[in-house]
């Protein structure tokens, strides 16, 4: 099995534990390769000189048969839209925040790689999205949401809504965010949208801001095909595939979200639950007086 090494290179800590990583392959004679950026960055702030082979991002997919990311979900989100249409695996390390995504954390990455490396690991498969902008026929991916928004206005638009052949309503509103399960715990989440466990197949319409205290998420099945259109506005649509690809749109406009072919492949440790992050990560049951659960 060959690894790829990746991450994000501005986070201070990346380099220290990219080179972790290297020196325990190459003490234990594990096959790997390294992203060019992040390479030249543990060169240089290390003063290596070599990190052994290395690839462009771009190849990645077609170098490893898994991939080691370092930093936060972003970097995950990231890397997934990257190595989707391979299947690649995706073994995520928490440098960054909540984390959601990243399976471990860096105080147990020695005993996460012994166990990989042992092939003591099972794989999840995380359900992405496809949406085609009509206007200009491009297609993007996204692991946790599409979301269509207002852009330099503080007028608010009319979202008309359809799920398959069927209309759903017109929101007025800031944007709109369709989600994936795991999305749910993202964007939408902080949006007031809920919890979708990942085990459900299932695509999450929550407006953002809507003008009408009835407006309310929908959870939709994840084999619909769903249309958004901005008919008129005096200023660009904005477009966004997991907060990172972007795309101004000028009005009128339709957008076409549906489950992706592909899939994102996280590498997840033994004895590990869904639940247990949620309570970890929300703080669920914790006194916030004292700390203690």
């Amino acid at each position: 099995m060959t690894f790829g090494i990746a991450g994000n290179v501005r986070k201070g800590d990346v380099p220290i534990v990219a080179q972790r990583v290297i020196e325990r392959f190459i003490s234990e004679g594990v096959d790997f390769v390294v992203e060019k950026t992040l390479a030249s960055v543990v060169r240089k702030k290390l003063r290596l000189k070599s990190v052994g082979r290395t690839v462009s991002e771009k190849d990645l997919p077609a170098r490893c048969d898994m991939l080691v990311s370092l930093g936060g979900d972003g970097t995950i989100l990231r890397l997934a839209r990257q190595v989707a249409e391979k299947g690649t695996p995706l073994l995520g390390v928490n440098l960054g925040k909540l984390g959601f995504l990243a399976e471990v954390s860096v105080e147990d990455l020695d005993a996460c790689l012994t166990e990989v490396l042992k092939g003591d690991y099972f794989i999840v498969e995380r359900m992405m999205l496809q949406a085609t902008i009509l206007k200009n026929s491009r297609t993007y991916i996204a692991l946790n949401d599409i979301v269509v928004d207002k852009f330099g206005s503080s007028r608010v638009l009319n979202f008309e809504t359809h799920v398959n052949a069927e209309y759903l309503a017109t929101f007025t509103a800031d944007g709109i965010i369709l989600s994936t399960p795991t999305g749910s715990t993202a964007y939408a989440m902080a949006n007031g949208g809920p919890i979708v466990t990942p085990h459900n197949r299932a695509i999450t319409i929550n407006p953002i801001c809507p003008h009408s205290l009835t407006a309310r998420p929908v959870i939709v099945p994840d084999d619909s095909v769903i249309r958004i259109k901005v008919v008129s506005s005096d200023n660009k649509v904005r477009f966004t595939a997991d907060g990172q690809d972007e795309v101004l749109i000028r009005p009128p406009t339709e957008i076409r979200v549906k489950r992706s072919p592909f899939s994102a492949r996280l590498v997840k440790r033994r004895n590990t639950s869904y639940y247990d992050l949620l309570r970890k990560k929300l703080n669920w049951g914790q006194d916030l007086r004292t700390g203690k659960r």
